[in-house]
């Protein structure tokens, strides 16, 4: 028997209480882990799929993962016109690298800048102030070391305390 495909519907809230793109994602993740049993008034079907009504009251959210953390900031970088369509944006994603302990590289490039510039960051917190304060990071000197180790940028950044 062929698997069905499966829809979710979750409530986004009213007003001021609107969820955020990362509360359905934390609610998703939550009724994909573990059992759960759904009522009858809670299951129905639409367009073949089966369809679950969730209510946010009565499921958890899951926490926001590093990898969670590490698609928000790729996405806004690699996308920078979804923040703001006034300007072209300071530094451009020019690749990027996993590494251990939870840290990603960032390989960066601007206007300003001679060659590509390595950026080690450990996803997570205030991305936001991060991607606001990332051209100006970059040129901090006592921040900077020769990337030796690294064939693909001139010099890194690191950022990890940031």
């Amino acid at each position: 028997m062929p698997s069905r495909l499966t829809a979710y519907e979750i409530p986004l809230g009213a007003g001021e209480e609107l969820r955020t793109a990362h509360d359905v994602v934390a609610l998703l993740r939550a009724v994909h882990t573990g059992t759960h049993i759904y009522s009858s008034d809670r299951v129905t079907s639409v367009m073949g799929m089966d369809l679950y009504l969730i209510d946010p009251a009565q499921v958890e959210e899951a926490p926001f993962t590093t990898d969670d953390w590490a698609s928000t900031l790729l996405r806004c970088l690699a996308h920078p016109w979804a923040r703001s369509f006034a300007e072209p944006p300071e530094v451009r994603l020019r690749g990027f690298l996993f590494r251990e302990g939870g840290l990603l590289r960032l390989y960066l490039d601007s206007e300003e800048a001679v060659g590509v510039i390595a950026a080690d960051v450990r996803p997570g917190g205030a991305l936001t102030a991060l991607l606001a304060a990332l051209p100006s990071l970059l040129g901090e000197e006592w921040r900077t070391s020769d990337a030796v180790d690294d064939p693909h940028c001139r010099y890194s950044v690191d950022l990890t305390g940031w």
